[in-house]
C-alpha cells in the first residue's frame, strides 16, 4: 500500500518558511534570500546575513512571524515572464534568486546534477526553457515559489510553529526531507549562508508532542550514550568521521555480523571479500568516475596508476561474477560482503555515527534473469521485513521509491531500461504489502533506488538501507549469461543492505533502544555481584559456567557496596544481574535481578542458565 505527505501540513509549513523569509526582512531589509523548501516536521529558509545570527533571535522572528499571522495576509500566486523575473531578481540585488533563474534560462532546469551532466555532455539537449515562473506574494513580499501555499494566514495557527535551531549551509545544499539531522551538503566552493530551521504542525498539541520527542533525543543521542557505555570515540589523530570501536562496541558489530551472516546462508547467499582499494580504471568502468567523484577521497599516485579507497563494493563484486562463465540454470546467484567503504563528507555534515568517513556495509548483490528480477526484489523487500519486525521489534517504517527526474535526459540514454527496472520495482512493493511513498528525481545515476525509512519509539527517523535495480551494469562490465539457446543475455542486478553500514544502524539501535539492548545483544547480558570477598571464589564458578555457554559476563569484584554495584548495572543497563552471598552459595543458587521486572529471588543456577539461553535463542535461532 502506498503513504503520502499530508497535503494541508505541506502548504502549511511551506507558509511558515514564507513569513520566516519576511521576518527576516523585516531584521535586516537586504538580506540575500536562498531557497526555503518543506522538510520532514516543518521547514527552513537560507539567508545571506550581514551579521552572524545568535539563538537570542528566534524568539524576536517568532514574535513577527506572530503578528504577520494575525494580519490575515493572503499567498497569490502571480506567473511572470521569465525575463521579468530575472530582472526583478537584479533590481532587488537578489543573487541566489538571480543565478536560479539565469540556469532555468540557460538549462531549462534548476537541478545541479541535471546541470552537471549537460555541462559535461556537449552533445546533450537541455529541457525546454519555461516562457514563464511563479511567485508567490503575499502582503508587499514576493518570492520566486513553485507552490503550494495555504490561502491565507487565517489557516496557519501561531501557536504551532516554533523556530528550532540556526546552522551554516552552503549555497544549493540540499537536505533530504527524511534525514533533518544532518547539516546540508552543498559544495564548499559555494557562499556558506545561515539556515534557520523550523517546525510546525495544525495544532499545539502536536507541535508540544514534537517538542517531547526532541527532548527523549537529546537524552537518547547515541554519541553522549555511546561515550557513557563504552561504545566508541573519535581521535583527531585518526581523523574526523572515522570511528574507534571500543570492545563493548565492537560486540554490537560482531553479534550483528555474525547473525546477518547465518541468515543471508539460510536466504541462499555466498560471501565474497573484496580489498579496500582499485585503480582508477575501475571506477570509470562502473561510472563512479566522474558522476560520485566528489564523494570519494583522492587518488594515491602509485608507479602502475592511480588508486582510490573503495567508496562502493559493487564494481568489486561485479568482477567476481565476471570471472567466470555463467548459466541461465546458475542465477540467481547472491553474493553478500561485509564490506568496508570510504567516503569523503564535508566536516561540517559527520554527526558521530550517523554520518562517518569510513563504514561497514551489510552488503550483497543479486545477479538474476530480467524474468527473476521481480522475485528477487521482493525477497530483498521480506529480508527487510524480517530483519526489522521479528529481531529488532521495529513496526514503524517504510520505504521510498526513488525515481528519475522526468527530465528525459536522467534516463542515461536508456529510457527502456529505465522503465522496465521501474515497472519491476513497482510491483514487487505492492506485492510486499509494506508501505512506500515515491519521490521522483532521487534515483541513483545507474537506476531507481527504494530507501528504508525506520522510526525509533520515540518516532526520529532514519534511512537505513538503500536497495537499487541496476541495468546499466551489465552494459559497464560485460555481465552476462549463457540463455537456453546457447546465446548470451545481460544480467540484472540488485544491490542491497538491510541494515545499511554498522555505523549508521547501530546508532539509530542506541537511540532507540535508549542503551538498554535486548539481552541477545547486550554486550555484557549479565553482572554478578558477590556480596562480601568471601563469596569472591563462588562468583569466579558463575562466571565460568556462564562463559561456558558462550553468555558475556562480567564479575563485580572490585572494592565497593552491593548498592553501587548495583547502581553501576543498572546505570549501564546490563539485562541481568545476579547477586550471591551466604545463602546463595550453600543452595548453589544465584539472586536473580532482571532490569526489566526487578528482583525474581533466588534460583538455582543451572534453571538461571537455562532460561537465559532459551532467551537468547528465541531470537538467534530465527534465519526465516
Amino acid at each position: 500500500m502506498a503513504i503520502r505527505p499530508t497535503e494541508k501540513l505541506k502548504r502549511i509549513r511551506h507558509s511558515f518558511s514564507h513569513l520566516l523569509a519576511m521576518a527576516v526582512l523585516e531584521m535586516f531589509p537586504k538580506a540575500k534570500l536562498g531557497v526555503g523548501p518543506v522538510i520532514e516536521n516543518g521547514f527552513y529558509y537560507d539567508f545571506g546575513l550581514p551579521r552572524p545570527l545568535t539563538p537570542e533571535d528566534l524568539p524576536k522572528f517568532e514574535a513577527a512571524m506572530g503578528k504577520l499571522i494575525s494580519q490575515n495576509l493572503t499567498f497569490k500566486k502571480r506567473d511572470v515572464k521569465l525575463a521579468e523575473a530575472i530582472a526583478w531578481a537584479n533590481e532587488h540585488e537578489q543573487p541566489y534568486k538571480a543565478e536560479l533563474l539565469a540556469d532555468l534560462q540557460k538549462y531549462g532546469t534548476t537541478n545541479e546534477g541535471e546541470i552537471s551532466e549537460l555541462r559535461r555532455d556537449q552533445n546533450a539537449s537541455a529541457a525546454k526553457t519555461p516562457k514563464a515562473v511563479s511567485f508567490y506574494v503575499t502582503g508587499k513580499f514576493r518570492d520566486l515559489c513553485r507552490g503550494p501555499h495555504v490561502a491565507s494566514t487565517k489557516e496557519l495557527n501561531p501557536n504551532a510553529f516554533k523556530l528550532t535551531q540556526i546552522a551554516g549551509a552552503y549555497w544549493r545544499g540540499a537536505e533530504r526531507p527524511s534525514v533533518p539531522r544532518l547539516a546540508g551538503r552543498g559544495s564548499e566552493k559555494n557562499p556558506q549562508l545561515q539556515r534557520i530551521y523550523g517546525v510546525a504542525f495544525t495544532d499545539k498539541k502536536e507541535l508540544d508532542h514534537y517538542l517531547w520527542q526532541e527532548a527523549e533525543a537529546k537524552k537518547r543521542d547515541h554519541r553522549v550514550l555511546g561515550e557513557k557505555f563504552g561504545l566508541f570515540t573519535f581521535a583527531p589523530e585518526v581523523g574526523p568521521g572515522l570511528p574507534l570501536w571500543l570492545p563493548k562496541g565492537t560486540v554490537l558489530r560482531d553479534t550483528i555480523e555474525q547473525y546477518a551472516k547465518e541468515i543471508e546462508s539460510a536466504w541462499g547467499y555466498e560471501r565474497v571479500s573484496t580489498p579496500h582499494i582499485a585503480k582508477e580504471d575501475l571506477y570509470k568502468m562502473s561510472g563512479h568516475i566522474p558522476y560520485y567523484l566528489g564523494s570519494m577521497y583522492p587518488p594515491m599516485a602509485l608507479d602502475d596508476g592511480n588508486y582510490y579507497l573503495k567508496a562502493m563494493n559493487c564494481p568489486h563484486t561485479h568482477l567476481i561474477y565476471r570471472s567466470r562463465p555463467h548459466s541461465y540454470r546458475d542465477l540467481p546467484i547472491r553474493y553478500a560482503e561485509y564490506g568496508t567503504v570510504y567516503r569523503y563528507e564535508l566536516s561540517g555534515t559527520l554527526a558521530g555515527l550517523l554520518r562517518t568517513r569510513g563504514f561497514t556495509q551489510n552488503d550483497a548483490h543479486i545477479y538474476c534473469r530480467e524474468d527473476q528480477a521481480e522475485e528477487e526484489f521482493l525477497r530483498v523487500m521480506k529480508l527487510h521485513e524480517f530483519w526489522y519486525k521479528k529481531i529488532f521489534g521495529l513496526k514503524d517504517f517504510y520505504m521510498r521509491l526513488s525515481l528519475p527526474s522526468r527530465d528525459k535526459m536522467k534516463y542515461a540514454g536508456m529510457p527502456e531500461g529505465w522503465k522496465k527496472s521501474v515497472a519491476i520495482i513497482r510491483r514487487a512493493l505492492k506485492r510486499s504489502g509494506l508501505k512506500f511513498v515515491e519521490a521522483e528525481g532521487e534515483a541513483a545515476f545507474y537506476g531507481p533506488k527504494v530507501d528504508f525509512q525506520i522510526r525509533s519509539v520515540i518516532g526520529r527517523e532514519e534511512s537505513a538501507s538503500t536497495n537499487q535495480l541496476d541495468f546499466l551494469a551489465a552494459e559497464r562490465f560485460g555481465l552476462t549469461y549463457r540463455d537456453q539457446d546457447g546465446k548470451d543475455k545481460p544480467v540484472f542486478v540488485i544491490h542491497r543492505a538491510p541494515l545499511g553500514s554498522h555505523e549508521r544502524f547501530i546508532a539509530f539501535l542506541i537511540e532507540h533502544y535508549a542503551g538498554a539492548f535486548p539481552l541477545w545483544l547486550a554486550p555484557v547480558q549479565v553482572s554478578i555481584i558477590p556480596i562480601a570477598d568471601k563469596h569472591a571464589a563462588y562468583a569466579k564458578k558463575v562466571l565460568g559456567a556462564l562463559r561456558d555457554v558462550k553468555i558475556r559476563v562480567e564479575l563485580q569484584d572490585q572494592n565497593e557496596t552491593v548498592g553501587k554495584k548495583i547502581r553501576n548495572a543498572e546505570l549501564t543497563k546490563i539485562p541481568y544481574m545476579l547477586i550471591v552471598g551466604d545463602k546463595e552459595v550453600r543452595a548453589k543458587a544465584v539472586a536473580v535481578r532482571d532490569r526489566e521486572k526487578g528482583d525474581r529471588g533466588a534460583k538455582k543456577l543451572a534453571v538461571v542458565i537455562k532460561e537465559l539461553t532459551e532467551t537468547i535463542a528465541k531470537t538467534t535461532a530465527r534465519t526465516k
